[in-house]
């Protein structure tokens, strides 16, 4: 928590009350503590992996936390597997430098955003110590790419984290 900052990455997700949000490469769950109080009792978290054994284990950690807000799901590489305008926020945290073909995933997920929606990526700066070697890393302004090719309107957080920056999209206004 002292460098990873959950409480403080919540809080840029904005007033999350009742909503859906998905944690999009969820693991072992680290979020879901912040996520399920935030979202409350009338909200919901859709904590999202790769990984079958993953969601086995937050499915299992869930029912054993009694947080019935969490619904779990496993997704692909290519794919997010969410159902179009279904999710207020989408949070991806030290993930986005493993999916494959950016935009294409991006795009996926503006269309799984509901109106007024918003995704939110948080990766490793360049120079942190933490995270994957640096030929990993992906730079703010290349995120900030990749969504605005999948469609959304991309702006870095301005939220100083230890080894972290954090990328906020939504859909673009219709003209």
């Amino acid at each position: 928590d002292a460098w990873q900052k959950p409480a403080q990455i919540v809080a840029a997700l904005g007033d999350i009350a009742g909503k859906t949000v998905v944690d999009l490469g969820a693991g072992t769950g680290y979020f879901l503590p912040h996520l399920t109080r935030a979202v409350g009792d009338k909200g919901k978290v859709l904590a999202v992996d790769i990984e079958a054994d993953m969601v086995r284990h937050m499915k299992e950690r869930a029912a054993r936390e009694g947080w019935k807000n969490v619904e779990t799901r496993q997704s692909s590489a290519d794919d997010p597997k969410l159902d179009p305008a279904s999710v207020d926020r989408v949070l991806i945290v030290d993930v986005w430098h493993h999916v494959p073909e950016r935009p294409g995933f991006a795009k996926k997920l503006a269309a799984a955003l509901r109106p007024g929606g918003a995704l939110y990526i948080v990766d490793f700066k360049l120079d942190s110590e933490r995270g994957p070697p640096r030929k990993h890393k992906l730079a703010p302004e290349q995120i900030l790419a990749d969504l605005r090719a999948g469609g959304l309107v991309a702006e870095v957080v301005p939220i100083d984290l230890p080894d972290q920056y954090i990328v906020s999209a939504r859909l673009a206004a219709k003209p």
